[in-house]
């Protein structure tokens, strides 16, 4: 009989060890958004980027974007009118050695950072996975058909606009150029809500509801947007072009519109 309580005994404490001991593992699960937080920190905060570049973070909110896109490792990326590299080189370190990235930019933009410019952005060992696109807008990424899983364009949206671009075809192209499922990034600086387009010029700002319309009316959906930068402070009535903003560089409103190809 003292031998059958024992035996009692000894199971219940097992099974008491058991349940203590599988608690932990539950708790731990939300590790892995945090290792992504980090991640974005990371790839803001490296010692290698330019100073020039890091000149630009506090209005450019480097990991702040890269968070909203939820850029990985691995991935395909086209960038729509890339400027002087800054997203560039930002994109080509969140995909890593296994990743790429297209940096589309029309005649235009070439003309004005100049050929050695680029080619020094080229040359960092960082940019090793950038192909240079020298495309006009209207027919971005030849050949990559299908196989993209991201499209983005920072802050240029509205240039497309006064410099008469064919934007509709300009859309059809990126959504072509993307894999079923992928997505087309628009972030640029706020017009006020209704003005269309009327601000792209003068005030070098877009109303969100005309992007909307635009990139929905070539198939894509409408799959989210982030706050991330916002300023709800920003009266949108100033230039935000980096050449007339002054002092108040990087603090207009900026929406970020994530659309997705079916």
């Amino acid at each position: 009989m003292n031998r059958l309580v024992v035996a009692v005994a000894l199971a219940l404490a097992g099974c008491a060890t058991q349940k203590s001991e599988s608690k932990p593992a539950a708790a731990s699960s939300p590790a892995t958004s945090s290792a992504s937080v980090d991640r974005y920190d990371a790839i803001a905060g490296a010692s290698d980027r330019t100073g020039a570049d890091r000149a630009l973070d506090p209005g450019r909110k480097p990991a702040a974007f890269l968070r909203a896109m939820d850029v990985a490792p691995g991935m395909k990326v086209g960038e729509l009118f890339a400027g002087g590299g800054y997203t560039t080189e930002l994109l080509a370190r969140a995909v890593g050695p296994t990743g790429h990235v297209y940096a589309e930019n029309p005649k235009w933009v070439l003309e004005k950072f100049g050929g050695k410019g680029w080619a020094d952005r080229l040359a960092r060992p960082v940019n090793a996975n950038v192909t240079r696109e020298d495309t006009e807008l209207d027919a971005p990424f030849p050949g990559l058909d299908g196989q993209l899983d991201l499209v983005v364009t920072n802050a240029n949206y509205h240039d497309a606009v006064w410099m008469k671009v064919d934007r509709a075809q300009m859309n059809r192209a990126v959504f072509a150029a993307l894999k079923p499922g992928g997505r087309y990034v628009v972030s640029d600086s706020s017009a006020k809500p209704g003005t269309g387009l009327a601000d792209v010029q003068t005030l070098h700002r877009i109303d969100e509801a005309s992007v909307t319309s635009e990139v929905e009316a070539a198939g894509f959906k409408l799959a989210g947007h982030s706050d991330a930068l916002r300023n709800p402070a920003d009266t949108r009535d100033w230039s935000a072009s980096p050449h007339a903003a002054g002092a108040r560089r990087g603090t207009n409103d900026r929406f970020i519109l994530i659309f997705a190809k079916p």
